[in-house]
């Protein structure tokens, strides 16, 4: 029965942690080895410093002002795990978004939970929690499986496996370091998507396509055209009916709630793929998944189908 739901335990998102960690042992804290994860126990918060490895190198203020709130009206719920980093001093391992509000809200001790850990073991931990539980932006997590592959010998696959993503979507992300710097740029601010960076990638110079993807505001569609060395529609002016798709496609998206939007986030996150719901105020609607190979098509369908092949 145990072994049975270990198993169960093991599959899905939470699977990499054990994938990765294997028997790495908690550390002793007063003389005393915590058993598995280890108890919770309360330390001053200025014991506590961030990972100056840590894969998430923006937090959004908001965010973390809106925890803080959280916080500040029921505790902080969730320990920081730690490693010891010297005496009275713990480096955290999972945890900064939490520690950092947990400053805004004035706490004096944190819950956390502490474990002797290797340095490969944090960088692991650190980037699963942050793509697992608030979604780096494409660059951090490109930069982030970079490391996990040049520093610590990973394999697109073990990566994939490790934050439950499929291994396509590890290796289009890790290929976006391969961008122009404006491409870059324009990523990160979300001036363009990841559809868009996808596209890039295979122009003949992507600096240039990227200059006109930003100045003519193309499409994804017309992006991929512009990279295969087509002529898109919004170059050469357009046709009448392609324009007015393009201004239909506008306002609708212009017109989509925040959770819409949000919820199309948070499904091409999962994914890795472009995601697009169109909700009528009838109830109905169709979700639209954009793949670029067939590789990416023969994930979805497994992940449809529920096969783990």
């Amino acid at each position: 029965m145990a072994a049975a739901a270990k198993k169960k335990q093991s599959k899905g998102l939470g699977r990499g942690l054990d994938a990765l960690l294997g028997d790495a042992r908690p550390a002793a804290v007063d003389g005393r080895a915590e058993a598995g994860a280890g108890p919770k126990r309360e330390l001053p918060i200025a014991f506590l410093k961030p990972n100056a490895d840590q894969p998430r190198r923006v937090f959004d203020k908001d965010a973390i002002d809106e925890l803080a709130r959280s916080i500040s009206a029921r505790g902080l719920l969730q320990p920081i795990l730690v490693r010891p980093a010297g005496k009275d001093e713990y480096e955290i391992v999972a945890g900064e978004r939490r520690w950092r509000a947990a400053q805004k809200a004035k706490l004096h001790d944190v819950p956390v939970i502490i474990r002797k850990l290797t340095d490969e073991e944090a960088a692991e931990i650190a980037l699963i929690e942050n793509v697992q539980r608030v979604d780096l932006n494409p660059l951090e997590e490109a930069a982030a499986y970079h490391r996990l592959a040049d520093q610590y010998g990973r394999s697109q696959d073990q990566i994939a496996k490790a934050v439950g993503k499929s291994r396509s979507h590890v290796a289009n992300i890790m290929r976006l370091t391969g961008l122009p710097q404006n491409a870059m740029d324009a990523l990160s601010s979300g001036a363009i998507s990841m559809g868009h960076a996808r596209a890039l990638l295979g122009a003949k110079d992507p600096e240039d396509a990227c200059r006109k993807v930003l100045s003519r505001h193309l499409s994804v569609r017309d992006t991929e055209a512009l990279a295969r060395g087509d002529a898109p529609a919004k170059l050469n002016g357009g046709t009448v009916e392609a324009t007015k798709t393009k201004t239909k496609s506008k306002g609708s998206a212009s017109s989509k709630d925040a959770d819409t939007r949000a919820l199309e986030r948070d499904l091409s996150s999962i994914l890795g793929l472009d995601v697009a719901i169109a909700h009528s105020k009838k109830g109905s609607g169709s979700v639209t998944v954009e793949y670029l190979t067939l590789d990416q098509l023969d994930d979805i369908c497994r992940r449809l189908m529920g096969s783990s092949a």
